[in-house]
C-alpha cells in the first residue's frame, strides 16, 4: 500500500497539516510511520479523518470524537457508537435551545420595558424586583467555528 505524506493527506481531506499533527498528538489518529523523519500515512487515515470531519460538522468536541473511537468496547458497531453520541448531543442541543428561548424572551422584555435613563436606575429596578438565580448561558454555537483547517 502506498504511503501518503502529511501534505497529501491534508490536501485530500481539506485540513492543514498542523491539524493532522494535533489529532495525532490527541490520540485521535494513530502515530504515523516515519520515513527519513517525515510522517507517512496509509490510506486508512483518510477514512478516519472523514469521520472526524463529519463529527466536527455535527458539533462534536474533540473529546467526544475521541470517545467515538475509543469510548466503547472493542467490536461495537459504528452505528451504535454514532447513535449513543448523537443522543447525548441532541440532549445537549435541546438544553441549549431552551436556554436560547429564555434569553430571547428576556431580551425582548428588556427591549420593550426598559425606559431607564441610566444603568444605575436600571440596576436599582432589577434589584428591587429581585434577581433570579440564573445559570450563565452557553457560548454561542457556531457550526464549524472550532474546526481546524
Amino acid at each position: 500500500m502506498s504511503q501518503l505524506a502529511i501534505s497529501e493527506v491534508a490536501r485530500q481531506v481539506g485540513l492543514r497539516s498542523s491539524a493532522i499533527r494535533y489529532y495525532e498528538r490527541m490520540g485521535i489518529l494513530p502515530p504515523a510511520a516515519r520515513i527519513s523523519g517525515q510522517r507517512r500515512y496509509d490510506r486508512t487515515v483518510l477514512y478516519r479523518l472523514a469521520v472526524v470531519q463529519r463529527a466536527r460538522q455535527a458539533g462534536f468536541t474533540l473529546d467526544e470524537i475521541r470517545a467515538l473511537f475509543f469510548g466503547f468496547k472493542d467490536g461495537t458497531r459504528a452505528e451504535a457508537r454514532w447513535r449513543k453520541l448523537a443522543n447525548r448531543k441532541l440532549e445537549d442541543l435541546s438544553a441549549i435551545a431552551e436556554q436560547i428561548k429564555t434569553m430571547e424572551l428576556l431580551l425582548k422584555r428588556l427591549k420593550a420595558k426598559c425606559h431607564c435613563k441610566t444603568l444605575e436606575v436600571c440596576g436599582k429596578a432589577i434589584l428591587e424586583r429581585g434577581i433570579p438565580t440564573v445559570e450563565r448561558p452557553p457560548l454561542p454555537v457556531k457550526p464549524g467555528a472550532q474546526r481546524p483547517k
